[in-house]
Order: C-alpha cells, then structure tokens, then sequence
C-alpha cells in the first residue's frame, strides 16, 4: 500500500511538472509567420533556353507615390534585376540604351510598353519589362478583450510585372501578384493607420515590397521563353561582320547564325488598323570566327548576301 501511494504522489508530481511546462512553453512560443501568395496569370510558355536574351528593366512605378517613399521601389527593381540576372542568366542592358526618359512614356500611371517597343527596334534589347506597385495593406485581427492581446496582424502586397516583345510590339506577360504575410503577436492592442504605420516601419515596407516582387522571378524566366534570342550587325569591314552580341551573351566560335530582315507592319485599309509586324525575310548566314570588346563577336559571310548594319541576327537551326 505504501508503494502504490508513493507511486501516485510520484505521478502527480510528473504531470505537474509537464502542466508547468507546457505552461512555459506556451509563454514562451516564437513568432508564427505564415506565407500565401495568390497569381493571376493570362501567359506561360516553357521552352529550354540557352543564349542570353537581353531585356530592358524599366524603373518601377507605384500606383500611388504618395503613400510610399520612391526607395521602396527602386530597392525592390536592384533586388529584382540582381535575382534576374543570377538565376536565369539574362543580359539587362543599361537605362541608357533607352534613347527618350522613361517617364516620357508614362499614360495612364503605366508606361506605354508598345510605344516603347516601337522606338526600340534597333536598340539590342529583345524584351521590355514593367514593374509596379498597386497596394500594400495592413490589417489586424485580435481577441474582444483584454488590454494585451494575442493580435493577428496581415500584410498584404499587390504588385504586377508586365513583359513586351521588342519584335512583334505584343505583351506576352503579364500578372497581379498578391502576396500575403500573417503574423501572430502578443501585444497591447493599439489602432494605427495603413499610412502610420508603415511610415513608423519603412523597412518592413520596402521588405514586403522587395520580396513580393522577388517571387515573380521564375514565372518571368518562363515568359521570356517566348521571345526569340537575336543581336544585331554592329558594323561591317571589308569581309569581317561585326556583331553586338558576344561570349558573354552566349555565342560560341564556330557559331552558324542566321541574318534576318526587320519585319514589315501589316496595315488593313478597309478595317483601319494595324494588324501587327511580320517577319522579315532571312538574308544568309554567318560562321562566328573571333570575340571583340566587352560583348561582341567577329563573323565572316557563311551563305547569301547583302548584309547590312542594324540587320537581326538569330540562331541558325539546320
């Protein structure tokens, strides 16, 4: 009888303990940070790629500059192009390859992409991409009562990301993403607004902000499948064609490239309108011999004729 008593008081006091524990633990508890994004997506394309295409990043706009300080969004273009660059290997050509200023293109608090497209034919840049800020929201969910309570607090970021064609003038990307943060919290409850408080955290604004648009990476990488590699005749010396696009850019010794004409735009006189550029017709061939410069590659004539400086060049599949 007297092992079995000792035995319970034993197990009482086991259980105490785990109780207190548990109590401990509880009190105790980390922060809980929970992830949900939700995607709009109207195109994809998946297709191996192994050339670097050269883009064009456009500096990032905000639907409303007001609310949020202009480094939020150009922290969150560095980071974009620097995730860009090292995970897919693209070329982002200088904002100086742009020969008018971006904000000249601005309609309708977005730039105006085929406009741009446009006036980008000979620029060296197969693609143009966009990026904007359309709304960051905070919302706060906690207990009815109590002056400390357990608080959920959420974060919610809109962005879209828009990608043209150089060549055919169309938009082949373009999505909202809404990316969710939720955090639980013990705190005394206090009303803030969207503003205020996002003005007292600048940080953790231009983070939600980096990292919502760092999430678009992989499905621009996919959109970029879409657009065909090119460079273009930078120059040509006696028999010796100079080219815009390099070791750098891909393009090996022994290369066969093909020269391309720009394409036409196609315009229907009876319905008003342009219906869109076609393809130009293919010129011949080159044999890549050599390397130049930074980027650059040294071609002689392969097969055909009549090669001209600013004429396409693209790859070569027999």
């Amino acid at each position: 009888m007297i092992i079995k008593f000792v035995l319970a008081i034993s197990l009482l006091g086991l259980q105490g303990c785990i109780t207190t524990a548990k109590i401990l633990s509880h009190e105790k508890e980390p922060l809980q940070v929970r992830k949900s994004i939700k995607d709009v997506d109207y195109r994809i394309r998946l297709e191996p790629s192994e050339l670097k295409k050269r883009v064009l990043i456009l500096p990032f706009l905000d639907k409303n500059e007001t609310a949020r300080p202009q480094d939020a969004r150009e922290q969150a273009r560095t980071a974009f192009v620097d995730d860009l660059v090292r995970t897919t290997g693209v070329i982002v050509v200088p904002m100086a390859q742009l020969k008018t200023p971006p904000a000249k293109y601005i309609k309708n608090g977005e730039y105006d992409l085929k406009k741009i497209a446009q006036d980008s034919q000979k620029q060296g840049f197969t693609s143009i991409i966009e990026g904007q800020i359309l709304d960051v929201k905070l919302k706060n969910a906690a207990d009815q009562i109590g002056l400390v309570r357990d608080i959920s607090t959420i974060y919610e970021v809109v962005v879209r990301m828009r990608i043209v064609n150089v060549r055919t003038e169309n938009e082949v990307f373009n999505t909202v993403k809404t990316v969710t943060l939720e955090e639980d919290n013990k705190r005394i409850i206090e009303r803030v607004a969207n503003d205020q408080f996002f003005v007292r955290n600048p940080e953790l604004l231009k983070i939600l902000i980096k990292d919502a648009f760092l999430d678009f990476t992989p499905q621009i990488q996919e959109a970029l499948v879409d657009i065909t590699w090119e460079g273009r005749i930078a120059a040509i010396r006696g028999e010796k064609i100079y080219l815009n696009v390099g070791k750098i850019s891909g393009v090996l010794i022994g290369d066969i490239l093909k020269v391309v004409e720009d394409g036409s735009e196609i315009y229907d006189p009876e319905i008003g309108y342009h219906l869109g550029r076609i393809r130009g017709r293919t010129k011949g061939t080159l044999e890549i011999i050599s390397y130049f410069g930074q980027d650059g590659a040294v071609a002689m004539m392969h097969s055909g004729a009549n090669f001209k400086e600013s004429d396409r060049v693209e790859t070569y599949k027999q």
